[in-house]
């Protein structure tokens, strides 16, 4: 037993001493309109890029699933059928992303939906040309939004666009399932020291040599109140936005737009979700920045294994409040 004892002793220490001679490699991309950036420690520049290709592959290849950009993509296809009474049957990557969509939008009432589609490209062109839309059109465009209107089957795995001219957006849930998918395809090639950020929304694996954690700035903001953390094994995101805005007849505009009315919100907040999965931390965060802060910390104080930090107001006038699930 005893030699046994010093054997496992002698294995951790040269596992330790392995590890730290591991060297840290950095890669970024412009994957789905935003720096895709993976951070890895390996053993060789060889292995390291070998694994950062192969997860960067993996990006493009969702990427043409869930692009509301690309006319052919599978999410544009769909979109494409919507009204038609067609039910369309669904690769295993958009079932995954929409069934969760749909959960979270029953959840939260409608606070997350990514039937919003119709509603964001209007409220992309009100925010350049920096003027309200006009009002039949947001009424024109609202119709064909609701998430009560993508109908899903678990059994069939398939998808019903139920009125004309619904069109799906991913924008709040994609980022975290495809940085989730990334992280695996890096663990499958032996990377476990790894961090994987996909515009903002992180997956994180086993911490850096030597150290707890990845050294995660909340919010990504310089705010006295803000905790700094070592994370590892878990997912953050942040959504929302306290520093941009678009001001319209003397009003101020959030880009993120409110599914109950069509256009951008007007608290100024930001959102960010700690969670052990990338999808849901993803989304998480985008519903609770329409949610807000008062109801956004009763409804995380119900959830399983999550911690949210709200930061609202601009300026020397923020105000923080973090919640934690049971």
């Amino acid at each position: 037993m005893r030699f046994l004892a010093i054997a496992l002793i002698l294995f951790r220490i040269s596992l330790q001493i392995s590890q730290a001679e591991r060297t840290r490699f950095a890669f970024v991309e412009k994957q789905m309109g935003a720096d895709f950036r993976i951070v890895l420690y390996a053993d060789s520049e060889k292995i390291a890029k070998e694994a950062a290709n192969a997860a960067f592959a993996e990006v493009e290849r969702l990427n043409a699933i869930f692009s509301d950009y690309d006319a052919e993509s599978e999410l544009s296809r769909l979109s494409d059928t919507s009204g038609s009474g067609q039910r369309i049957a669904l690769s295993d990557d958009l079932f995954a992303v929409l069934d969760a969509s749909q959960k979270l939008s029953r959840q939260t009432a409608g606070a997350f939906d990514v039937t919003i589609g119709p509603c964001v490209r209007l409220w992309r062109i009100a925010r350049f040309r920096k003027a309200f839309p006009l009002t039949e059109k947001l009424a024109e465009v609202r119709k064909a939004v609701g998430f009560r209107h993508l109908n899903i089957s678990q059994t069939k795995q398939t998808a019903l666009l139920e009125v004309p001219n619904m069109v799906l957006d991913l924008g709040g849930i994609a980022k975290g399932y495809v940085a989730e998918k990334a992280l695996m395809v890096l663990g499958q090639r032996g990377i476990r020291s790894v961090l994987v950020d996909a515009g903002g929304d992180l997956a994180l694996g086993d911490p850096p040599p030597g150290r707890k954690g990845w050294r995660i700035e909340i919010g990504g903001l310089k705010h006295p109140d803000l905790p700094v953390l070592e994370l590892a094994r878990c997912a953050v995101a942040s959504s929302g936005d306290v520093e941009q805005f678009v001001e319209i007849l003397g009003k101020r505009y959030s880009h993120l737009v409110d599914p109950n009315t069509g256009i951008g919100l007007t608290t100024r907040i930001q959102v960010t979700v700690v969670t052990p999965r990338p999808m849901y931390a993803d989304s998480l965060a985008s519903a609770l920045s329409v949610l807000g802060s008062e109801k956004g910390v009763k409804f995380v104080q119900k959830l399983s294994e999550v911690r949210a930090y709200f930061v609202e107001g601009i300026g020397d006038q923020r105000t923080l409040r973090e919640a934690r699930g049971k």
